[in-house]
């Protein structure tokens, strides 16, 4: 469990730190027009990271710490869903389905694993 929660928030942050830094070259291997104002882009960034360091949080004390994976949870669900839709919609790219699964997708169902035993662990301990 540490060690998935360790490689989910250091891929996050070095994801985060990607779409800060080097957006432009996202971009360009999707295949997607680079926007005029790249802001959007950098924020989503900064909050990927956080998630990264909330992973990593986590996996310092999991117990006490499992409502940041719950929100990471939620989020990689929801952002999924939206991405799949606006590739269904023709808006992205479909080269961007393999980037959901790998960066939210494959690991839903670990998370929700480990969100039920840390639940479970909470209430034996209360």
């Amino acid at each position: 469990m540490r060690y998935l929660l360790r490689f989910a928030g250091s891929y996050n942050v070095l994801a985060g730190l990607s779409m800060i830094l080097f957006y432009h070259e996202g971009y360009k291997l999707l295949g997607v027009p680079k926007p005029h104002l790249v802001l959007e882009i950098q924020m989503v960034g900064i909050l990927v990271a956080l998630f990264g360091v909330g992973y990593h949080i986590v996996a310092a004390n999991p117990v006490e710490n499992r409502n940041l994976l719950m929100l990471g949870f939620w989020a990689k669900s929801l952002c999924s869903a939206a991405a799949m839709y606006h590739v269904w919609l023709e808006k992205l790219p479909w080269a961007f389905v393999p980037v959901v699964i790998v960066s939210d997708v494959a690991y839903l169902p670990f998370f929700y694993i480990i969100l039920r035993r840390l639940d479970a662990a909470a209430r034996r301990s209360s």
